[in-house]
């Protein structure tokens, strides 16, 4: 029977918060009482995101009795590899918001969209990339990366990171419509038009549904969790780190696996 109220979409960021990779479960007591786990993504080979055998239940009645749309920072390649539990979305959010996929393709009018509004409002990729190849040493850069051509990132040795060079690098790229995010070990310079946020708004418009619920754990994800009727953030993550709330947004106790599990309780709650 399904509990949730009809016309209810749900817009979820995925890693730290629907799924884990091991450094990031979070596991807590006697390993004989650990949640069992099942592997939602692998990467060369080897496993590398997991839900809880909980999680895998309640994502399954999400897909099921809402409109479910993952919202993810990661490319399509990336996104590409998760194999979540019961039905395949409808719709998917990739690249921060850059690419609306329909049924596993990316949908042509969002691109011409995006596309636009980059052009229109914010300096190019080409000259944030020069700066951050410029500014950035090898000392500490481990890898960078451009992602769908829309943004690019850096994968850094967070010991070895100057402190301030982050702050150097935002206050140069705000004025020119970037954004400068530092998650785990990696740096998102990302245009600011490139939003979560804009992209599920799209998609509520399509499906016709009346509430949109929401959850994350980055800085990249506020503006989704702003946008939404309801949203809710994990004990664990940027957003925790910085004390970062919201009118609508509640901030909970859990962390790791166990937030993943409260949030998708919460998305079927009346």
């Amino acid at each position: 029977m399904n509990s949730a109220p009809a016309g209810r979409l749900v817009a979820s960021d995925l890693d730290r918060t629907l799924i884990y990779s091991a450094a990031a479960l979070e596991l807590t007591g006697p390993d004989a009482l650990a949640p069992r786990l099942l592997c939602v993504e692998v990467y060369q080979s080897k496993p590398l995101s997991y839900v809880t055998e909980t999680a895998a239940g309640l994502l399954a009645r999400v897909a099921a009795e809402t409109v479910f749309v993952p919202t993810t920072t990661r490319t399509r390649e990336q996104y590409g590899r998760i194999r979540l539990p019961g039905p395949p979305p409808a719709y998917a959010v990739c690249a921060n918001g850059g690419h609306i996929l329909v049924d596993g393709v990316s949908d042509p009018g969002w691109q011409r969209t995006v596309t636009a509004r980059l052009d229109g409002e914010c300096a190019s990729l080409a000259e944030v990339r020069g700066r951050l190849l410029a500014t950035a040493d090898p000392a500490w850069v481990l890898k960078e990366r451009v992602a769908e051509e829309l943004f690019a990132y850096l994968v850094v040795d967070r010991a070895l990171l100057p402190e301030g060079w982050v702050k150097e690098l935002t206050d140069w790229a705000e004025p020119r419509g970037w954004s400068l995010s530092l998650q785990g070990r990696k740096i998102y310079a990302v245009p600011k038009p490139l939003t979560k946020s804009a992209a599920v708004r799209e998609v509520a418009r399509r499906a016709g549904t009346a509430e949109t619920l929401a959850a994350g754990d980055s800085l990249l994800d506020a503006d989704l969790l702003l946008a939404a009727d309801r949203a809710w953030r994990p004990a664990h993550g940027e957003l925790a780190a910085a004390g970062w709330s919201g009118p609508r947004v509640t901030a909970l106790p859990e962390t790791g696996v166990a937030a993943g599990e409260e949030i998708l309780r919460r998305f079927l709650a009346p």
